[in-house]
């Protein structure tokens, strides 16, 4: 099996250090190169392959959202990992939306980082538990929707399964609680979600849980 190609964007030395020693140091982890802000990071990738871009939010010259938004519009098979000191909603939401898989804060647990550089790779969303909640409250609060908000139907009718994976997304459950809940594999989860997105016409969680709570299909909880 052929290593995972991760590049390294950051503008602190000593975090992009760390992240290398991280990577060195796990098998089937490769270490491809770095950047220090946004510009050198679409650069990079107009001449490299890198299967994840473990992304930081906050840089000078260009920030990792627009950075982000670019690599994904045109390198869409490279996964984008954003990695940020801030756990604030402020940053977590336009991340997500600009097409990032997922979202972890810096003080992460080696093993997690790694975690979530794998679950981006290999296709599925990776958020940081502490974050869960911070997500729910921001597409409940930037879209005005009421934890007992009811609306129009769905265009498509869900299967009981996918009724059951939206209720635990909206309770800010990542795949591996979901599958763990429902008795199911993380792949089946991922199938799930997949099928739902396609029927809401959506890409993305963010816009998942908008439409799910637009239709009345599910209740924003922070528990």
């Amino acid at each position: 099996m052929t290593d995972i190609q991760v590049l390294v964007v950051d503008n602190e030395p000593l975090m992009r250090q760390a992240l290398k020693i991280i990577l060195d140091a796990a098998p089937g982890f490769h270490w491809l190169g770095e950047a220090t802000n946004g510009i050198e990071a679409v650069n990079f990738c107009a001449g490299n392959s890198p299967d994840v871009i473990l992304m930081d939010m906050q840089m000078p010259r260009m920030d990792g959202v627009e950075a982000t938004e670019i690599i994904i519009t045109n390198y869409p098979d490279i996964g984008v990992l954003a990695i940020t000191a801030f756990s604030s909603e402020e940053y977590l939401v336009p991340a997500l939306r600009a097409g990032a898989a997922g979202y972890l804060v810096k003080d992460a647990e080696p093993m997690e980082i790694l975690g979530a550089i794998q679950a981006v790779h290999d296709g599925s969303a990776a958020i940081s538990a502490s974050l869960s909640q911070d997500l729910i409250r921001a597409v409940r609060d930037a879209h005005g929707i009421k934890p007992s908000s009811t609306s129009r139907q769905s265009p498509m009718p869900l299967s009981e399964r996918e009724l059951e994976v939206l209720q635990l997304l909206a309770r800010g459950r990542n795949n591996p609680e979901m599958a763990a809940e429902l008795h199911i594999s993380e792949a089946t989860v991922k199938a799930h979600l997949s099928r739902v997105m396609a029927k809401f016409g959506v890409r993305d969680r963010v816009q998942t849980l908008i439409r799910a709570a637009q239709f009345g299909l599910v209740e924003l909880h922070m528990d």
